[in-house]
């Protein structure tokens, strides 16, 4: 696509958001609007849009961080009282086809997290939200 110098084609350096967003705006794929976060004590800040995502029918979320080089991939979220907050927490590193749903849960594939434990306080994120059309997902977002 020309973001990346030729040395990259075939290497197995790793993408983050803004490249998977390029990625499928390049291959006709899903809509990817990003979203920073300049620190992840900031994504309290950003369960309200996460959630608006979702009930608008976006697709998962795709998270990259700085100091926290675990990706994942955000499938909902679920705001309790007071401060208490969840997000649904996919591994996108599974391969395979899973017995059951269940099997994933257990192994650690997917399950809800608190915020404050799926994200680490100190490290930026760039989010990648998924939608089939960036005009909904605008509408929705504002």
């Amino acid at each position: 696509m020309g973001d990346k110098p030729p040395g990259f084609r075939g290497s197995r350096d790793w993408i983050g958001c803004v490249e998977a967003s390029l990625c499928l705006a390049h291959f006709g794929g899903p809509q990817g609007r990003l979203c920073h976060v300049p620190r992840g004590v900031g994504l309290h800040g950003e369960l309200e849009r996460l959630y608006s995502h979702f009930a608008g029918g976006g697709g998962p979320v795709m998270v990259g961080g700085d100091a926290d080089a675990r990706s994942k991939a955000l499938l909902g979220v679920c705001v309790a009282s007071g401060t208490e907050a969840y997000v649904l927490v996919l591994d996108p590193h599974y391969w395979g086809t899973p017995k059951s749903p269940s099997e994933l849960q257990a192994a650690g594939w997917v399950g809800w997290q608190e915020v404050s434990a799926a994200f680490d306080p100190k490290s930026f994120y760039n989010l990648c939200l998924t939608s089939l059309s960036s005009q909904q997902q605008q509408r929705t977002l504002d």
